[in-house]
């Protein structure tokens, strides 16, 4: 393990950035950026273009590791190149920022209220790649539906036995289980995640570390008891379809939790913008993201 990227997601002085839209997400990820499906033809079109984005996003100017402690990438991005460089390498080399994979399949079909991880036969030969690309962590999303205490302890279970997995293969994986912001159970789901989770990093050794990704609690500072736990490297938060500035608010009044986001982070920007406008956008974003990591209540 590269102990400069450990010490450096441990400090946690800014926050992830989360570029690893899925060929699911990927045409709603576009179209938010300003292209529309009637502008491109066939998956590998689709993947062409959201690579673009992703390579301007990291290539612009704002982007450094002085406010982004790291961005987790989807695979095929992993495997494509910036500027002659191999993306994660790219990330890290030039930018100073911990590259991450994200390696689920997707969920299942819901079942106890929940969305578990489809089965990862790639697992293994995923970890070998991340390794030969110099990545740090993994990352693996399921979703909690309902304060279903059953099934949030399958999803917990199951993130934890290929968490096991990742760091006997040299990496930290990043466990999110992620509770849907409609649920009118939210709250309830929460509590019940938090004393799952807790049970199941009681059980993990002295050399097993993970990170956890939570949705952005209904009570402030929920998950304290996760983010001083001697098995948790960091907790970070998504922000699962809240604004950015809603996002930005909850997370300021969680102690010890940075923002991984997603779509808060892109909120704005556009394939039609200048460069100029484009970079503007995105500092002013990135700003607004690391003061809500880095500057709590």
């Amino acid at each position: 393990m590269n102990q400069q990227m450990f010490d450096q997601v441990k400090a946690g002085k800014g926050f992830i950035a989360a570029l690893d839209q899925s060929g699911g997400s990927t045409p709603k990820a576009l179209k938010l950026y300003g292209v529309e499906e009637s502008e491109y033809s066939g998956e590998a079109a689709m993947f062409d273009l959201i690579h673009q984005m992703r390579s301007r996003l990291i290539k612009s100017k704002v982007f450094t590791g002085d406010r982004i402690v790291g961005a987790i990438l989807f695979e095929m991005t992993m495997e494509r190149q910036i500027d002659g460089i191999g993306s994660a390498e790219f990330l890290w080399n030039k930018k100073k920022i911990v590259p991450f994979l994200k390696i689920d399949n997707g969920l299942a079909a819901e079942s106890n209220d929940v969305q578990l991880m489809k089965p990862i036969p790639e697992l293994s030969a995923r970890i070998s790649a991340a390794n030969k690309h110099g990545v740090f962590g993994t990352k693996m999303r399921s979703v909690i539906n309902l304060a279903n205490a059953t099934g949030i302890e399958a999803v917990v279970a199951q993130q934890f036995e290929i968490g096991k997995e990742i760091i006997a293969g040299g990496l930290i994986p990043i466990i999110e289980p992620e509770v849907n912001i409609k649920s009118e159970q939210k709250g309830q789901a929460e509590e019940i995640l938090k004393s799952s989770l807790i049970i199941h990093l009681n059980k993990l050794k002295e050399n097993q570390t993970v990170m956890l990704k939570l949705s952005l609690p209904n009570k402030p500072n929920l998950y304290q008891d996760l983010v001083n736990h001697p098995r948790v490297l960091k907790v970070v938060a998504l922000s699962g379809g809240y604004s950015r500035d809603d996002a930005n608010k909850m997370l300021a009044e969680n102690n010890g939790v940075i923002a991984s986001f997603s779509r808060a982070l892109t909120e704005g920007l556009s394939a039609k913008q200048s460069d100029d406008q484009f970079d503007a956008l995105l500092d002013s974003t990135i700003q607004s993201i690391f003061n809500a990591s880095v500057n709590k209540k």
